[in-house]
């Protein structure tokens, strides 16, 4: 996905998080995802951290990030960003605990490539957070709807099956530990309830977790 796109609606992007249906929905998410990533070691990389809104609220320490104004933004919020793409992680081998992609997956041009990175730099027995909208789900549907009527961020977005996104895991090098559910109310509303995520995968979900540990295998 033409990074430019993410560079251009910057703003716009970060401004929805201040929004009524913005909070409440991203407590729900840092709820779904905290106890999944927090179970490993530091420090913790986020791949594709935006205008760095998950990373500052999870104490994540660096991040990556190929367009310019969310690297600006992620780096007023104390984020130690490099600017760089998932498939080109610039670090060494083996020097993080945890890594986090929210969302990320499904605009990388080479997901595979990505994934290698994450194995690349996560330490043995470290763990890789995916937060999800998977294809099944309500929202991938709204969203969908969205990118056909010419939005410019969904109209690029690839949403991958619960199966899918296993399956690339699995051939990359990690193996699925746990799944966490959260937003079980219809996309599209102005407003939302906050309520407490659920253990598991749960088709009706907007938002799904998918906890995976580092295998050491060949590559």
């Amino acid at each position: 996905m033409p990074y430019q796109v993410f560079d251009r609606h910057a703003s716009e992007y970060d401004a929805w998080y201040d929004t009524e249906a913005g909070k409440a929905i991203f407590a729900m998410e840092v709820a779904c995802l905290q106890p999944l990533l927090h179970k490993y070691g530091r420090p913790y990389l986020e791949v594709g951290v935006g205008p760095g809104r998950f990373a500052q609220t999870l104490g994540i320490e660096f991040g990556v990030d190929p367009a310019p104004a969310m690297v600006d933004m992620a780096r007023a919020r104390g984020i130690k960003v490099t600017e760089a793409t998932g498939e080109g992680l610039p670090f060494p081998d083996r020097m993080f605990g945890g890594l986090l992609l929210a969302f990320t997956l499904c605009f990388l041009d080479n997901p595979r490539k990505a994934l290698y990175e994450a194995w690349r730099v996560l330490q043995s027995g470290g763990g890789l957070v995916l937060g999800l909208i998977l294809r099944d789900s309500p929202w991938t549907e709204f969203y969908t709807l969205k990118g056909k009527k010419g939005h410019p961020i969904y109209n690029h977005a690839r949403f991958f099956s619960k199966e899918e996104a296993g399956e690339l895991l699995h051939a990359c090098g990690f193996k699925v530990l746990d799944y966490r559910s959260a937003l079980f109310q219809p996309p599209g509303q102005s407003t939302y309830q906050y309520e407490s995520p659920l253990s598991g995968y749960w088709q009706s979900a907007g938002f799904v977790v998918i906890d995976s540990v580092k295998q050491e295998v060949s590559q």
